[in-house]
Order: C-alpha cells, then structure tokens, then sequence
C-alpha cells in the first residue's frame, strides 16, 4: 500500500495543534475554502458576519487566554474591513496570526478577480511582519514562523497571504523537523542594573510606580502590589490603559493617570523618581501643552517593546521581559519595617433602590451584584475615570480596552474573552455610538451561546466626542447627536435576551437575570 503523502494543509493543521491552537475565528470567502475543507474535528470554526468583528473577537481571545489566536480572512476585501480591528490588536500586543485566502497561485499572473495585489503591503504597519510563501513548500514554514513572532517580544499580529491551490500540495520529508521544533525567550537583568535602580529608588525622596499592560499580560499583577509596597510608592495606571495592570483595591492603588501632558505631570509633580514598568512613555490623548516631567525628576522606562523605547521623549530605558524584571527588582529591595500608606482615594456609593440612575451609581451597582472575579470591558469611553474608580479589578485578565482607541472592540472582544475565560463572567460596558460598529457580533454570541453581558450606557450620542467639542471651543459641529435607536429590538432580532431600564432597581433586577442566564444578554440604560 502507497504511503499517504501529507498535503501543505495537513502539516499546516499539524503545527497549530502542536503550537495548541484548536480555534480558527473567521468570516471565508471562495479563496479560503480550500483550506476549511474537510475541517478536523479537533477544531472549532467561529463565524463572524464582519472582518472586524473577527478579528476583535480573536484578539480578546488571545489576551485573555495568553496564547496566539488564529484568524482566517477573504483576500484584500476581508483584510481592508479588519483594518480597523489591527490597529488595536497592535497596540494592546495581541499575539494573532492573521491569514487570508489569495487566488490560485496559477492564475495569479492574468490579475483575476480577487487577487490581493501586493497583498504584503496592505495590512502595513499595523502587523509586525507580512508575507506571501514563495511556493506551496514554504507554506507550513510561513505559519509556524509567523506563530512564533507573534508571541515574541513584544507581541503583535502578524499576517500571511496563502493561494489557496497551495493547500493540497505535497509537503516535504523533513518537515518532521519543524513539527518538533520549539522556541523559547529568556531574559534576564543584568545585576549590576538592578543595583543601579536600588540605589536611585533609596536615594528618592518620594518615588512613583506608572504600571502599563504588559504587566498584566505577564500576570505581575501581585507581584507588583508588593514592589509598591516595599518602595512606599504609590502606583498610577498608564494613560488610556488597555488592561489592569494592578489591584484597584489595593491600598497603592491611585488611579489612572489622564492622557494630556500638563494634567498627567500635576498627578506626578510630587515625586522625583518615576519608574514606568510595562508601558509606553506616555501615550497621550488630548492636547494639554505642558511640561513632560516633574522639575528634576528622574525616570526609567521597562519595557519589552524596542519601539516603545525608542520613541519615548524623556526618560531611560531598559528592554526586557516584565516579569524576570519585576522578580529581580523585588528581590533584592529592602524589606519594609512598617506598612506604606494608604494612596487609594475613597468613594461614597449609593446603590439604594430609589437612588438616581447616574453611571456612579450603576458602577457601584455592578460592584455589589457582580461575581468578585468578573472580566470587564469599556467602550463607554466617557466613563473611563468613573470605572477605574469604582470597579474592583485585582486579578489579572480582569480589564480590556481598545488600545488604539477604535471603536468596535469591546463587543467582539468580549466574546473571545468569554471564551477563553469560561469560569469567569464578562460583562461590557458599551457606549451607544460604539455598539453601531460591530453590532453583528450579537449573532455570533447567539450561534455559540457565549454567556457575556452587555451593558448599553445610552446617552444619545458621542459624549466623548461632546467634551472634545467643549475642550477644543467648538460651539457646533454635526455628526455628535445619535438618537431613535433601540438596541433590544436589534438585540432581540439577533436572538439575544435584552431589556430596557430606566431605575436603578429595575437594572438591578436586570444586571440579577442576566448573571442567571446561560446565554448572551443585553441591558440597554437611558442615561
């Protein structure tokens, strides 16, 4: 009997499992059907109706279970409407390999139809590589490379443009050879680095920790609670922050810095050594001309992210992985005699029936209601501070946000969550300008009865928008009012059990039933 030859698809297959990829998060067209043919049984297809949402979806995935995700996409048209989805991926360093179908390899010289022209160029700059294999034999090799680059430091998307008659082509012998192959990262401070930052930390009169993501996607959450304890130090949250990287409750919890110059260096302007551990320096938002720093003051900047380093205007730096670096750092801090003070600033909450419907009050409902591990998401973007303030968030994986900024994360994004995290509840806070993005997503959350819940703070337009308007002196501009919507009929016709609330009761009743329930659900409150 003749040896089975395996086929390009096989091997392909074969190095996602042994990288323990099972899922394939996709919306296929005619150039991908070579490869979904004969699926395995061993993997899961997710459908979107959306290339965004497709990719939102695989990246909230890969940031919440820690491991590359994998996206399959239609030629140029699929990979276009993913565009704004990759920005995110690539600021919040989500480790996806996004593929997409290019035509037969054998037609491709007369410029048929769905040719992806120059299909490496197109999702530039927002992959860390993209590549199109020279031959069918190049193609197993192109996938494992792209899986490890995408989870290198720093981690990012990174594409590749397959012809789909490449599928079925025999594969090489020695691909046993890529089968067993393995990549591993180490990375280790150098002592005498570690010594340097004791001494300036003993030499500060009043040092300040600004934690970003990559401490919460190394799982240094903890660990890093207990480094601000022994330095006495308070610990600020990055601006615009797309993950937790520290415990709210902690008692060196101080909030989330705002994104402007002037206003972030006031919050700071009593410290003289600033260490920024695990995110950029500073991403900021709003233009609040100002000085960058404190007068006199130092700072050092540890990152994994070469690019983040090199762009910072102020501030020494030092490339290497988090959690090896926070390890070192703690270790060979003196222990503290005493307690450090107490840095979070207290709330008053109100969660009476009677009281007001204002997004306080609703926060601290979610608080008292919600399961104590639960996963938030936010792209009510006006309500970012009240968040931060209100929800405990002290485990990692515990927060998500678009990290470019682009809407239509947060609903697509919490259903991979909620998939990767299936013990934990997701619950997404969605501005009504934001839901109109990926609103497709709900019939994905129906089809896979994915059990996240989705708040709808309505307000009738872009607030976020409305205080820009204010900030920038613009009396009057168009495009900022969004009324006439209702979003549990659009819910209900995607099948998702939604409801309206006008009380602070009734959405606690709501936020009781939708916590019960064992598939998607929507609240929709009038603000």
């Amino acid at each position: 009997m003749t040896k089975q030859v395996p086929t390009v698809k096989d091997a392909v297959y074969q190095i996602l499992r042994n990288h323990k990829i099972d899922t394939v998060f996709g919306n296929p067209g005619s150039n991908e059907l070579h490869f979904l043919k004969d699926f395995p049984a061993d993997f899961q297809y997710v459908l979107c109706l959306d290339e965004g949402v497709v990719v939102g979806m695989a990246d909230g995935y890969a940031q919440a279970s820690g491991q590359p995700s994998f996206v399959n996409l239609h030629s140029a048209a699929g990979t276009g409407n993913a565009m704004g989805a990759l920005t995110n991926s690539r600021n919040s360093h989500s480790p996806i390999v996004v593929t997409s179908g290019q035509q037969a390899r054998s037609m491709v010289f007369s410029d048929p139809l769905l040719k992806n022209t120059d299909a490496t160029t197109l999702p530039k700059p927002l992959v860390k590589d993209s590549y199109e294999p020279l031959s069918p034999q190049e193609v197993p090799y192109s996938i494992n490379r792209a899986i490890n680059l995408a989870v290198s430091d720093a981690p990012g998307p990174v594409y590749v443009s397959i012809p789909y008659d490449d599928w079925e082509e025999p594969v090489r012998e020695n691909l046993d050879l890529l089968l067993d192959r393995k990549v591993v990262q180490v990375a280790c401070v150098d002592p005498s680095t570690i010594q340097d930052l004791r001494e300036r930390i003993a030499q500060a009169q009043s040092p300040v920790l600004v934690l970003g993501p990559e401490v919460d996607s190394a799982g240094c959450n903890e660990l890093v609670a207990r480094l601000a304890e022994r330095m006495n130090a308070p610990a600020w949250v990055a601006p615009s922050a797309p993950r937790c990287p520290f415990p709210t409750s902690h008692r060196c919890f101080a909030g989330i810095l705002p994104a402007g110059e002037a206003s972030l260096c006031d919050k700071i302007k009593s410290h003289d050594f600033i260490l920024v551990i695990g995110g950029p320096v500073f991403r900021y938002h709003q233009k609040d001309p100002g000085a960058l720093l404190p007068q006199g003051a130092q700072l050092v900047h540890v990152t994994s992210d070469a690019d983040e380093a090199a762009r910072a205007p102020m501030g020494d730096a030092l490339i290497t992985g988090i959690q090896p670096f926070v390890e070192q750092l703690y270790a060979a801090l003196p222990e503290k005699e005493a307690d450090c003070p107490v840095f979070k600033q207290d709330v008053v909450r109100n969660t009476d029936d009677g009281a007001a419907l204002t997004v306080e009050n609703l926060f601290d409902c979610v608080e008292e209601i919600a399961p104590a591990n639960s996963i938030y998401l936010n792209e009510a973007t006006s309500t970012l501070a009240t968040l931060w303030s209100r929800l405990t968030m002290a485990t990692s994986g515990s927060y998500y946000f678009a990290a470019a900024g682009g809407l239509g994360f947060a609903l697509p994004a919490a259903l991979g969550v909620q998939m990767a995290c299936p013990g934990r509840q997701v619950i997404a806070f969605i501005g009504d300008g934001s839901m109109h993005y990926s609103i497709s997503a709900l019939w994905t959350a129906v089809r896979y009865q994915i059990p996240a819940i989705f708040i709808v703070l309505n307000n009738n337009g872009y607030m976020a928008l409305r205080w820009f308007a204010e900030l920038f002196d613009v009396d009057s501009a168009p495009g900022l009012e969004i009324e006439g919507v209702d979003f549990v009929k659009i819910a209900e016709g995607y099948g998702v059990k939604s409801e309206h609330v006008d009380s602070l009761k009734s959405f606690k009743l709501s936020l009781a039933a939708a916590l019960e329930s064992n598939g998607p659900s929507l609240i929709e409150v009038k603000l």
